[in-house]
């Protein structure tokens, strides 16, 4: 089982910062892949970005050049620094735990951050 909780959202006027943190109850380094995900009102929840146990990350298009995934192991945090932020950010943000054992996939979510982006 592991627990994820996210922290880190609020308002910000667009062209700023923030920085979403999700600690987990179990050492990270053991999880195939850390990631977080986001809704936005009247839409599906996105990818936004993922870390790949490994060292390995990938990003959605919209924010390529703007988010960086991170992770703390010693913390067992990962973060997602928004940089350049848009209108089009705000959104509810989710943290993501994929646990992979033997052949069974485990998925864990938080409930979530809301950030709010002005124009």
């Amino acid at each position: 089982q592991v627990q994820l909780v996210e922290s880190g959202g609020g308002l910000v006027q667009a062209g700023g910062s923030l920085r979403l943190s999700c600690a987990a109850s179990r050492s990270i380094s053991r999880i195939n892949v850390m990631g977080w995900y986001r809704q936005a009102p009247g839409k599906q929840r996105e990818l936004v970005a993922v870390s790949i146990k490994g060292g390995s990350t990938n990003y959605a298009d919209s924010v390529k050049g703007r988010f960086t995934i991170s992770r703390d192991n010693a913390e067992n945090t990962v973060y997602l620094q928004m940089n350049s932020l848009k209108p089009e950010d705000t959104a509810v943000y989710y943290c993501n735990a994929q646990l992979v054992l033997i052949a069974t996939k485990y998925d864990y979510w938080g409930q979530g951050t809301q950030v709010t982006v002005s124009s």
